[in-house]
């Protein structure tokens, strides 16, 4: 049975201060580089024989720091893009748009120049599917938060409003048993889980 392992990269600076990021390339934090370390143990476990990573350093950074430090870079797995959004910080966005920002969360709002959920879902869906047909058993993709918040929608039909955010260096999988997906972990990190994540 082919599995996919889902692992949003650690914390990065911008996280640690609530900023959101998008596809701007932003490094881990302190505290996100020790959080993928504490992970690598379970990553390890799982014996992947692909490993992919989005192009953003904060995913190949944490790809390297579980030990996989060639990973291939895959720029399929970029976060959603979030246009004019991109580095303010999210309680500036909520106090000023705030109906428009839980719109977003729930995707069913792209804010200015950004990505319509529609395709970035489709985008992912694209890049899992390459992923699965490339893998004898076990792939790991490192990637973002809003990428296994579509990953979810698209393999589950889980949409967005009905998942909470991503937990940092957290893991998730997807099984793939006779074709069909099924979700056997969500948010599983190296250290108790935590609930509520930065986008």
């Amino acid at each position: 049975m082919k599995r996919l392992l889902l692992v949003r990269h650690g914390e990065s600076e911008w996280n640690a201060v609530r900023r959101l990021q998008g596809q701007a390339n932003i490094a881990l934090s302190p505290r996100g580089r020790d959080q993928a370390r504490a992970l690598a143990p379970l990553i390890a476990a799982q014996q992947p024989d692909l490993v992919l990573t989005s192009d953003l350093v904060r995913a190949a950074e944490t790809a390297h720091l579980l030990g996989y430090p060639d990973a291939e870079r895959e720029p399929g797995l970029r976060e959603h893009s979030v246009g004019a959004w991109t580095g303010q910080v999210i309680a500036d966005i909520k106090a000023r748009e705030e109906d428009n920002y839980l719109a977003w969360r729930a995707g069913t709002y792209a804010p200015p120049e950004g990505e319509l959920w529609c395709d970035m879902r489709t985008r992912i869906g694209s890049a899992m599917m390459r992923a699965l047909e490339r893998t004898n058993e076990t792939a790991l993709l490192v990637c973002h938060g809003g990428v296994i918040r579509a990953a979810l929608d698209y393999a589950l039909g889980l949409e967005p409003a009905r998942i909470i955010p991503v937990g940092p260096a957290s893991l998730t999988i997807l099984a793939f048993p006779d074709g069909l997906a099924r979700l056997e972990a969500f948010n599983v990190t190296g250290s108790a889980p935590i609930l509520d994540a930065p986008d």
